[in-house]
């Protein structure tokens, strides 16, 4: 076992290195300028997703397909991951975060896109999409799609289901004193109420569980910045000018290079906002919406909360203690968000338990209808039961289990999911673009799609 673990260890460190991270950053790069900066249409994005095409095919609102990703989006990622950054790239690696998160948009626009352009009407009058349809129907790589599929599926019981849970149980009774299995079955009775009910009842969960979660851990994160006012602006200064000089930084920091600053930032941006891993097409897929580029521009608006609010958020409470709390040791990313939070007399750990927790939760929703539409791919219909009740019975083992392997293999599998994404986007870019020019930039975003992709 520990030399299988090594293996994907080993295997994980090469599939998230430089390649990986140069042609995730550069796709972002080309599908903005390609697509002529589709982010200056952010408050269109916004407004968007908060209103509702119900004559529109779809199973979902459009903010419940934002909000189903977005849960599956937002997790510890937004919290450790982003210490982590800080901790082995120093304070810039904060910024080249941000700039992921910037840029990500494009591509997160054109995977929203593409689902819809691409999806199908099952027999069940369920609306499927994702990369895999894309794949076959776009570019004929029924095989390519297939890999996705099996990828995406390994994955949702990986990094959507029992590493949640497993951070979920040792938070709890690190912070509360409950047994891991008593977490366990806890979490699979709440799950199993919400995703037996399928995709209508996880968004419709989401809708209600993602605002909350995230507003909480938002006024966290301000109470924080108001306790630190007057290191905001120097942590701000000081994430800008490290990220290209990390001499600036001073004390601990000098350690950081650029290029440390710019890998850990922008792997971990990467990471957390999961534009072109190609999970958040899946639920955008079965938005109720008009035409492609509709919920291209609200599952935009997904990146934007996760990573240039939430993820720049902590990043600026991190910076910010650390200055106003020179005691403060930024060497274990792990414990750093934890002791800024424990600044904030009597609530602030239990708040910060509270917001792991729940962004934990809401993602392993999320992964499980990105699971389930993978298999649901691959073996029709008949398996969605079986898969589900796997899924509940795989976060209990997650709870009460070591899971070091099982965080290295889903990292993989991840790597692995974005791979034929990419080749997707970029191959289909040029259909993407078209798109975009007939609804957005000729002004007829209210227009019906013409073309439907029914079987």
């Amino acid at each position: 076992m520990e030399t299988i673990n090594d293996f994907f260890q080993l295997l994980s460190g090469w599939l998230w290195g430089w390649p990986m991270i140069v042609l995730l950053l550069g796709t972002h790069i080309f599908l903005t300028f390609r697509l002529r900066i589709p982010q200056r249409k952010l408050l269109t994005g916004i407004r968007l997703s908060v209103s509702k095409d119900v004559e529109a095919s779809g199973d979902v609102s459009q903010f419940g397909a934002l909000a189903t990703a977005l849960a599956a989006t937002i997790g510890t990622g937004n919290i450790v991951g982003v210490a982590t950054a800080v901790a082995l790239g120093g304070p810039g690696a904060v910024l080249w975060c941000w700039l992921t998160g910037i840029f990500g948009m494009s591509t997160k626009y054109a995977e929203g896109l593409l689902a819809v352009k691409y999806r199908v009407k099952g027999k069940d009058g369920r609306t499927y999409g994702g990369p895999m349809y894309a794949l076959e129907k776009g570019l004929g790589m029924k095989w390519l799609a297939t890999l996705f599929a099996m990828f995406t599926a390994l994955a949702s019981f990986g990094i959507g289901c029992t590493v949640q849970a497993n951070s979920i149980a040792l938070l709890a009774q690190e912070t509360f004193g409950i047994p891991v299995w008593v977490v366990g079955l806890l979490v699979c009775l709440m799950t199993a109420v919400v995703i037996l009910g399928g995709v209508k009842q996880i968004a419709r969960v989401c809708t209600v569980l993602v605002p909350f979660m995230a507003v909480g851990y938002v006024v966290g994160c301000l109470s924080i910045l108001c306790m630190n006012a007057s290191f905001v602006w120097p942590a701000l200064k000081l994430i800008v000018t490290s990220a290209f000089n990390p001499a600036a930084a001073g004390g601990g920091f000098v350690g950081s290079t650029v290029m440390m600053a710019a890998r850990y930032g922008i792997a971990r941006g990467l990471f957390s906002n999961e534009s072109g891993m190609g999970s958040a097409p899946i639920v955008a897929a079965a938005a109720q919406t008009r035409n492609p580029v509709r919920q291209a521009l609200v599952s935009s608006t997904g990146t934007f909360w996760d990573t240039v609010v939430i993820c720049a958020m902590t990043g600026l409470v991190l910076v910010s203690s650390i200055l106003a709390y020179p005691d403060i040791s930024y060497a274990d990313g792990a414990a750093l968000t934890k002791v800024a939070f424990s600044k904030i007399p009597y609530v602030g750990a239990p708040l910060l338990a509270f917001g792991i927790m729940t962004f934990a939760f809401s993602t392993i929703l999320g992964w499980s209808y990105y699971g389930e539409s993978a298999v649901n791919y691959i073996e029709g219909k008949r398996t969605n039961r079986f898969y589900r009740i796997l899924y509940i019975v795989a976060l209990f083992f997650g709870s009460i289990i070591n899971l070091d392997i099982i965080w290295n293999i889903a990292d993989c599998m991840n790597a692995l999911m974005a791979i034929p994404n990419l080749v997707a986007l970029l191959l289909l870019s040029g259909v993407v673009a078209r798109e975009t020019k007939r609804f957005l930039w000729t002004g007829r975003l209210d227009e019906e799609m013409t073309e439907e992709n029914d079987e």
